[in-house]
């Protein structure tokens, strides 16, 4: 294991380079630093250079090749210019202006690992870059130099965990969520000491016997039953909680063999982040059989409800519903279905839980359920713009046969995704991307992602009135926010499944977004001044 440095570039670039608690209470600005812009995770960024009336001058600046199978789903974070990606075990420091290589670090793998991917970013704290590896480790490196300054081992054993999500800090505390519980592992979330690796406690969503909501669960069925943490979730400095979303239970696709709600899977938890203790939760999919994971983005925002400032929290689910919660307490406030296609409730209860409908759960020869087990929406990164009051996001509209898992666990766990569904692309098949009113998750508008039956990357707003989004195809895109009309557009050529983000170096501002294999920095178009 080894960094290469150029040390030119170092030390134009991250000199005095320290990351503060202040910082990350920020929004994005002229830096990026979190996978998810800031702690409410509303990727809105402040920068204001590119607009809609200039937008049309956008280009290509610069593209970084990152060496192997490519599939990037990571989200760069930038530090005073310098740009830090992540691949499955590895990280490159990149000059956020050119493009050029500063450093790199790949981790050697002590045993190759069957299921490697995807991987979706690093944090940064003071003068250090986190990230983690296909074999469960956290690694803390020196920022300037990509030097080891210490690793974790975040899982005791090696039954086949992984750690895809970006780490979130705060407070001095790294904390790491893990995969995959489809197989039939037990997820947990883990918080880290910043400065020493240390961890400092652990998040276990499946109760154990005589603990609350083990009685959510038929016999010994806790003992395999899921529960990844494998997105980022959102922060609130002033609660000092954390929010995190919950994955599904395991098996997929059989709820014959775990009876009951299954907590606190397809769960919103809210954490308090000096102890890890759970203060509230709220599951939007009991017993879930479809594999709809609940790890959707919660988006954190402070506006009137019903006459009365609140503090919410909302999330479009997976399982083709958006909400609006109170954050504070966890209170169900609104619900709102937004796949049409919907066919497996008869809408929400007072309490926002669903009214399931009958024969709406896989068997042996196969049942039509919308939305398919990929979700109404997914991984992709919603948005939230406070100029419109409008959450953006990702939805698809699908249907697939679902059959049921038959499977019984041996070591090593449930083979994956046995049992499934066939996804149904027919004409009926759409990705899009959605704008909703805030808080009645009223649809103000829909913009199809053409030639797309994938759902492709997710989304970032900005205070120059665009949003931009990665379309699968490879087109990235430029919306305006009030409309949803194209703006502009480029062809990578290459598929797309990451999320787009901004940041500005010596007064430029640049957007950039991951295509397979490659970084694509953009900027406006600039001429030069003869002889120069």
């Amino acid at each position: 294991m080894r960094a290469l440095v150029l040390a030119t570039l170092i030390t134009s670039l991250t000199a005095g380079a320290q990351v503060t608690d202040t910082q990350l209470e920020q929004p994005p600005g002229q830096d990026w630093l979190h996978y998810n812009g800031d702690y409410e995770s509303t990727r809105f960024s402040t920068l204001d250079q590119i607009t809609r009336g200039n937008i049309g001058s956008l280009v290509n600046k610069w593209t970084f090749h990152v060496p192997g199978p490519g599939g990037l789903e990571s989200v760069p974070v930038v530090v005073g210019g310098v740009m830090y990606v992540t691949q499955p075990n590895a990280i490159y420091a990149i000059d956020g202006k050119s493009g050029r290589l500063i450093w790199t670090y790949h981790h050697l793998l002590v045993k190759v690992k069957d299921r490697e991917g995807p991987h979706r970013g690093a944090a940064v704290f003071k003068d250090r870059v986190y990230f983690t590896t296909t074999d469960d480790y956290l690694f803390a490196l020196d920022a300037a130099s990509g030097n080891v300054l210490w690793q974790a081992k975040i899982a005791e054993t090696d039954d086949g965990y992984s750690s895809p999500a970006a780490p979130l800090i705060a407070k001095g505390k790294v904390i790491v969520g893990i995969s995959p519980g489809d197989r039939g592992l037990n997820g947990f979330l883990d918080a880290y000491d910043a400065e020493t690796g240390k961890r400092v406690w652990r998040y276990e969503p499946i109760p154990h016997p005589g603990q609350p909501g083990s009685e959510s669960w038929a016999g010994d069925s806790w003992e395999h039953a899921g529960g990844d943490t494998w997105l980022t979730g959102s922060y609130d400095p002033e609660l000092n909680l954390l929010f995190w979303g919950i994955g599904n239970p395991s098996p997929d696709f059989n709820g014959d063999v775990r009876a009951g709600d299954n907590l606190y899977t397809e769960c919103i938890v809210a954490l308090d982040l000096e102890t890890g203790k759970m203060k509230w939760y709220f599951q939007f999919t009991p017993h879930d059989t479809m594999d709809w994971d609940a790890v959707e983005i919660p988006i954190l925002v402070d506006a009137p409800f019903n006459g009365k400032t609140r503090k919410l929290l909302v999330q479009a689910d997976r399982n083709g519903f958006y909400y609006v919660l109170d954050r504070v307490t966890g209170e169900f406030l609104h619900g709102r279905q937004f796949e049409r296609s919907q066919n497996w409730t008869s809408g929400l209860d007072a309490k926002g839980r669903p009214q399931r409908l009958p024969g709406k759960d896989p068997t042996l020869t196969g049942v039509k359920i919308c939305p398919s087990s990929i979700g109404a929406t997914n991984w992709m990164s919603p948005t939230y713009d406070p100029d419109t009051h409008w959450f953006y996001f990702v939805a698809l509209e699908g249907c697939g046969i679902a059959t049921m898992n038959t499977e019984k666990f041996r070591p090593g766990g449930y083979q994956y995704r046995a049992g499934g569904d066939v996804l149904l692309k027919d004409d009926t098949w759409k990705v899009s991307v959605r704008a909703l009113e805030l808080t009645s998750g009223r649809q103000m508008w829909e913009t199809p992602r053409v030639g797309s039956t994938n759902l492709g990357g997710g989304l970032v707003s900005t205070k120059g009135g665009i949003i931009f989004s990665g379309e699968s195809p490879g087109e990235f895109v430029a919306l305006d926010p009030k409309s949803g009309q194209v703006l502009w557009h480029y062809n990578t050529g290459q598929e797309i499944n990451a999320q787009p983000m901004t940041y500005m170096v010596d007064g430029k501002q640049y957007v950039a977004i991951e295509a397979n294999s490659d970084v694509f920095g953009f900027a406006l178009f600039e001429t030069q001044k003869p002889g120069k």
